[in-house]
């Protein structure tokens, strides 16, 4: 413990990732409680106009821009509360509150609401069992969520019974089949090529990660490997949630171009030392996500969804 009362978490064991392979829950908490406390940085979440736009066109390209806000508003595996609390910020939520299966996640999503300056409710909670009555929220939410819930039908169950009717879920960010596989290639020979290079005598000193670090990161990715447990195909993802009951449901998908460097990018900036790169790098690299999604919006208009990094969905409670 922290001297101020929050936890904090350790690097799992190599003994930890090898029980959390026979154990899914253990391994999402296991995961999750890990990385809670870098988990803004690794993936460049913020709180500031960058990410509240972001947030705000994400669920606008997959639900529109009616009925803001929204009263009260739940997120699913809210992570460190990147989604709701940018939405908030946007003025698309109204009320929130966030429950995640990690201890860790939630308390990182509080503290990030009480630095903005308001309070959520969190609860730490499973997504296939939601601990709120029927009938309780205007919204449920989500961002890079639903691939990480063993039963993903069961999970859109439950957002449309605590959803009140008429009640909307807008879930965004989740990765499609071909997406997913494109992605990993690149991030695994981006790895590789990094982690080598960076060896050499005049790069080590500048670049080179410990190796400590460079043991810790690949636990990490070997218990990734064990949460991420879906990868969707976007007609498929719509016939689930309209079996759990939902109306009017849609998919979106989006980045292809975007992800092509983008999972390049993300990959170099964990395989180099902390700190190495700099405000520079930071901005080409979300200037060239945001010339490349412009692309990709053109491309969607001709491609199939399923090319696509991502896919969003959304659908109504009957009411």
């Amino acid at each position: 413990m922290s001297d101020n009362g929050s936890l904090v978490q350790t690097a799992a064991s190599a003994e930890e990732v090898a029980r959390a392979y026979e154990d899914n829950k253990l391994a999402q908490v296991l995961y999750h409680d890990w990385e809670a406390q870098t988990y803004d940085d690794k993936w460049s979440i913020s709180f500031d106009e960058r990410c509240i736009a972001y947030a705000r066109d994400r669920f606008v390209a997959i639900a529109g821009d009616q009925g803001w806000p929204y009263g009260r508003a739940l997120e699913l595996g809210a992570g460190t509360g990147f989604f709701s609390l940018n939405l908030k910020q946007a003025g698309v939520l109204d009320e929130v509150h966030v429950t995640d299966l990690s201890p860790g996640m939630v308390e990182a999503a509080r503290g990030n609401a009480a630095q903005l300056g308001f309070t959520v409710e969190g609860r730490v909670a499973d997504a296939e069992g939601i601990p709120y009555d029927d009938d309780t929220f205007d919204v449920v939410v989500g961002h890079a969520v639903i691939h990480h819930i063993p039963d993903v039908e069961q999970a859109f169950r439950e957002m449309l019974r605590v959803l009140k009717p008429g009640g909307r879920f807008v879930i965004a960010g989740e990765p499609t089949r071909i997406g997913d596989w494109y992605a990993r290639q690149l991030g695994r020979v981006t790895w590789k090529a990094t982690t080598t290079l960076t060896q050499l005598p005049p790069l080590r000193a500048k670049w080179a990660k410990d190796r400590e670090a460079l043991d810790e990161s690949s636990r990490a990715a070997a218990l990734e490997a064990v949460v991420d447990l879906h990868t969707f195909d976007p007609d498929q993802l719509a016939r689930m949630a309209l079996r759990a009951g939902a109306v009017d449901v849609s998919t979106t998908t989006e980045e292809l171009t975007a992800a092509l460097l983008g999972w390049p990018v993300r990959t170099f900036e964990a395989a180099v030392k902390p700190g190495a790169l700099g405000w520079g790098w930071a901005m080409f690299a979300y200037g060239s996500w945001k010339r490349l999604s412009a692309v990709d919006r053109v491309l969607s208009r001709v491609l199939p969804e399923r090319l696509f990094y991502n896919v969003g969905i959304t659908g109504v409670k009957p009411g």
